[in-house]
């Protein structure tokens, strides 16, 4: 989480108490303009200029990555804490939540279902695990309201990852802990290092409200508040801050790219990549809604909902064929069976029920963060 919030000086000041980032050390002479390497990173490799990699200092300031020196950086490791040793409970540990609170959702190959609480992740940003044998990294951006569940496994070579404390394009670039190369996280790209270029694999996850999730997902997991760290949970320091992002007053440097006007800055899409083709569909202009496409020569269909916003992509396939939908009454039918089905593409009644579509991998995030890692991506339009 990031002090340099300008909603209010008041406000930078609780959220800086909240990270509990400490002090930091002074940035020492020479920086790393004219080195190959700094704290172990190799400079020598990078796919984004080195100045536009800011650190966050948490005193109000940053120093970029091309001058940041060697004691600075090491002091700036995980001031934000990921969390390493996830602890969780049944449905009943997430009470404290509001209906309306957003959860990352991860349903696992044996039907398992966890909800990473936003509110948790506001203040830890990483969560490396290991779920029903996959080992997965929770990812949450409050900058880019971004969250995007990766496999932490990369050329048959496990992966942990730790916070930096920097930003690109206004996002979050996390570290893994075997090579220290710095990653992108909207991208899931290796942007400095000597992984640079090197992506993970997205998984399929579903970012919705706590109340849908659970109403979905009963016998869920819940991430627990011990997470270990003096944290407090119970508040929002990120709430109005979207219309912060419309007014274009982001907290770090963003590109030209990033201000793509199809949609306004902090509009939440579902960014999704199938065959090569990257679409953003925006959560709060389609609201309740079942959007039937083709994206990468498959049909696919999202359904959405004005709660949250939130929305989901799934394959269009159940049955005997292709499914087409729409949406009435809080749920969203087939006009193939007339079967009824919810958020999470189970089918809840009608002739295909306890069928379920194909959760699609995608990102939901802010527009400006999604479209700068994705330049080539169109936008939904009905």
């Amino acid at each position: 989480m990031r002090v340099k919030i300008l909603i209010a000086a008041a406000a930078g000041a609780l959220i800086a108490a909240a990270c509990g980032g400490g002090d930091v050390a002074p940035n020492d002479p020479g920086g790393a303009a004219d080195r190959e390497t700094v704290a172990g990173i190799d400079l020598t490799r990078h796919s984004v200029p080195l100045a536009d990699v800011h650190f966050d200092t948490f005193d109000g300031g940053s120093v970029p990555l091309s001058e940041i020196g060697e004691e600075l950086l090491l002091s700036l490791v995980d001031a934000i804490p990921p969390i390493d040793e996830p602890r969780y409970e049944d449905a009943s540990g997430g009470d404290w939540l509001e209906d309306n609170d957003l959860v990352i959702g991860y349903t696992g190959a044996s039907g398992s279902a966890w909800a990473f609480p936003v509110k948790i992740l506001n203040l830890h940003e990483i969560v490396n695990d290991e779920l029903d044998g996959v080992p997965v990294l929770i990812s949450y951006c409050p900058l880019c309201r971004s969250a995007i569940v990766y496999d932490r496994r990369l050329d048959g070579r496990e992966l942990t990852f730790g916070n930096s404390s920097a930003l690109y394009e206004s996002d979050l670039v996390m570290f893994d802990r075997e090579t220290r190369s710095y990653w992108w996280q909207v991208a899931g790209e290796a942007i400095v290092g000597t992984l640079t270029g090197a992506r993970l694999t997205t998984l399929p996850s579903t970012t919705a409200t706590w109340a849908q999730w659970l109403e979905e997902h009963p016998e869920t997991l819940v991430l627990s508040r011990e997470t270990g760290f003096a944290r407090s949970y119970d508040r929002d320091p990120f709430a109005g801050y979207r219309d912060q992002v419309n007014d274009e007053r982001f907290p770090f440097p963003v590109s030209a790219a990033a201000l793509d006007g199809r949609l306004a800055p902090g509009d939440e899409v579902l960014g999704l990549t199938v065959g090569g083709e990257s679409r953003a569909y925006s959560a709060r202009a389609l609201g309740d809604a079942a959007v039937n496409d083709t994206l990468g020569g498959e049909e696919i269909v999202v359904f959405s909902t004005e709660d949250g916003p939130t929305a989901a992509a799934y394959l269009a396939n159940a049955g005997d064929g292709t499914l087409s939908f729409s949406y009435s009454d809080g749920k969203y039918r087939d006009a193939q069976t007339g079967s009824l089905w919810n958020l999470s593409g189970e089918a809840v009644s009608g002739p295909l029920q306890g069928a379920t579509l194909e959760l699609l991998p995608g990102r939901y995030t802010f527009w400006f963060a999604y479209i700068a890692a994705f330049p080539d991506a169109d936008v939904y339009a009905p």
